[in-house]
C-alpha cells in the first residue's frame, strides 16, 4: 500500500515548480470525439457514403479545440498575454 504524501513533500514539490499541468476535461473529451469522428468517417467511406465528409470536418474542429485547451493548460501566461494584445 502506498502512503499519502505529507504536507512537507507537497510544499517542496510545489515550491520547486515541478507540478505538472493537468489536461482539462474539455481537451480530453474533444480528443475522444475527434477519434470517434475519424472512426465514423472511415466506416462511412468504406461503405461508399459521402457522410464521412462532415465527420472529417467535425474531427478537424475537435482537434483544434483539444489543441487549444492543451496549450492553454501548459502555458497560461502566454495565452493571457496574447489576449491583451
Amino acid at each position: 500500500m502506498s502512503t499519502p504524501p505529507t504536507a512537507d513533500s507537497a510544499s517542496a514539490s510545489a515550491s520547486a515548480g515541478s507540478t505538472p499541468a493537468r489536461t482539462p476535461r474539455v481537451a480530453i473529451l474533444a480528443v475522444v470525439v475527434c477519434v470517434l469522428a475519424v472512426a465514423a468517417a472511415a466506416v462511412a467511406f468504406v461503405n461508399g457514403s459521402w457522410l464521412g465528409v462532415p465527420f472529417l470536418l467535425l474531427a478537424a474542429v475537435d482537434g483544434n479545440i483539444a489543441w487549444y485547451y492543451i496549450l492553454r493548460a501548459r502555458h497560461p501566461r502566454r495565452v493571457a498575454a496574447s489576449r491583451d494584445v
